[in-house]
């Protein structure tokens, strides 16, 4: 393939509502969202992996769940989430599309109980970004180069400090992204995609500088 043959780096563009524009992303709004408390904004990524059920990719089990419509006769699975109401800012599927549930304005309910740098409940303060994937395989390309691209419009919009992992911020709780994310990967793809972001400071990788509380 030569350099005019390969694709373009996605774009995306975060609006002041906090949404990016409906031709660059699916909308499915959730209803698994709140204000985030007076005097907090977005300074910190939260990194998660999901798959519904475990392992399996395609279909429309994951909207579903941060939608409260998931159908749990499904799949067996599936009813140990009947009582979960949860969301996530954005989800980035394995062809690299990605789907927005809540604006990155408010609160999405992804981190739960959590802690990172001596602050408690994530949530508050961060914006969480799903990879369709599981603990147990590698995530595709077209997905870094989409994380990559989208968290490049978040530093446009938001004063994002750093990037860690679920499992960076519930140490013992969760397990996500996992150790077949690659850091390094993602820190890299960034930094091609967006060398610099004026006015911005470079981004913090805790998960690279083992550096995390």
């Amino acid at each position: 393939m030569t350099e005019q043959q390969k694709p373009l780096p996605p774009s995306f563009e975060i609006g002041a509502d906090g949404w990016c524009r409906p031709d660059e992303v699916v909308r499915q709004s959730s209803p698994n969202c709140d204000a985030r408390p007076d005097g907090n904004t977005a300074d910190l990524l939260v990194i998660h992996n999901i798959s519904l059920p475990p392992g399996q990719f395609g279909g429309p089990y994951i909207a579903d769940l941060f939608g409260n419509r998931l159908d749990y006769d499904a799949h067996p699975y599936f009813e140990q989430l009947r009582p979960l109401r949860v969301s996530s800012h954005f989800l980035i599927l394995r062809d690299g599309g990605v789907v927005q549930f809540v604006s990155a304005n408010d609160r999405a309910w992804h981190a739960g109980a959590s802690c990172f740098e001596g602050r408690e409940r994530c949530n508050d303060f961060s914006i969480g970004i799903e990879l369709e994937g599981s603990d147990f395989e590698q995530f595709s390309a077209l997905q870094y180069r989409a994380l990559a691209a989208l968290t490049h419009a978040l530093q446009l919009r938001y004063p994002l400090a750093a990037v860690a992992g679920h499992e960076h911020v519930a140490p013992g709780r969760k397990t996500d992204p996992g150790p077949f994310f690659d850091w390094t990967q993602y820190q890299q793809a960034l930094a091609g995609h967006a060398p610099k972001t004026p006015g911005k400071p470079a981004l913090h990788f805790p998960a690279i500088d083992k550096k995390v509380n």
